[in-house]
């Protein structure tokens, strides 16, 4: 089988998630800069299989697109461009964030560690991906 992929998205840094291949457990990859997601997907797809990618989609309370999603957009052309023969589904993130940092808390980590925005952009992903995968089931 495949894995499936999820995709923070963020102007600097991308958090990136990924199931095992049997597609039942999401875990945190790694966390690129954002100009350096196409040659990291590129050189990860030669390794790995991948059916479906995930990208987080951000929204208001009210459930209109927030203001980040216009910088979402010309990520999303060009992903379905490059990698033509993957789909992409998006999962709503609100409160990704959050759950991100109150799951570095509860884990332990220090406040120091608690800073690093990108493993926060690394767990925001996993949560992306395991919200799709309780949704699958």
């Amino acid at each position: 089988m495949s894995r499936i992929l999820a995709i923070d998205y963020g102007k600097k840094r991308i958090g990136i998630a990924v199931t095992d291949e049997l597609q039942l457990i999401g875990s945190g990859l790694t966390t690129v800069a954002t100009s350096e997601i196409f040659d990291f997907l590129t050189t990860y797809l030669n390794n790995e299989k991948v059916a479906l990618f995930l990208v987080g989609e951000p929204k208001q309370m009210d459930y209109t697109a927030s203001e980040s999603e216009e910088l979402i957009i010309p990520f999303l052309k060009k992903l379905k461009e490059v990698f033509p023969e993957i789909p992409v589904e998006r999962v709503d993130e609100r409160f990704t964030s959050k759950m991100a940092f109150q799951t570095m808390i509860d884990s332990g980590l220090k406040k120091k560690q608690r800073q690093n925005k990108a493993l926060i952009d690394e767990i925001s992903a996993t949560i992306i991906l395991q919200t799709y995968l309780s949704r699958k089931v």
